[in-house]
């Protein structure tokens, strides 16, 4: 299952050292609801391996500040604590799970 990344926890969880897959959504955000069955299935596929969870940019302002969101959905991928690639928009599973194994 995927975790639910906010302010108070992702320095926490970025010092383990791990891949990072964050993704930025909203409630009211149609393509993020789209998007959330394929984050579940990869949380679960790559679990133990990389850390992947949902930043709600309305509960976690200053994360998606700090990352400079500014469309959702957008998936960052982070390792060692910086932004390594990112996708725009809804995209198919199989996208996010390239760049997932391309940086593991």
């Amino acid at each position: 299952m995927a975790l639910t990344i906010t302010d108070a926890n992702y320095q926490d969880l970025a010092a383990q050292g791990k891949l990072m897959v964050l993704d930025f959504w909203a409630t009211w955000c149609g393509p993020c609801k789209r998007l959330a069955p394929a984050i579940e299935a990869l949380a679960t596929q790559f679990e133990g391996q990389a850390i992947i969870g949902k930043v709600d940019i309305e509960e976690s302002e200053d994360l998606a500040t700090h990352f400079g969101i500014r469309n959702i959905p957008t998936v960052l991928f982070i390792k060692d604590g910086e932004v390594v690639d990112k996708l725009v928009g809804l995209n198919a599973k199989g996208a996010y799970e390239e760049k997932i194994n391309a940086l593991l």
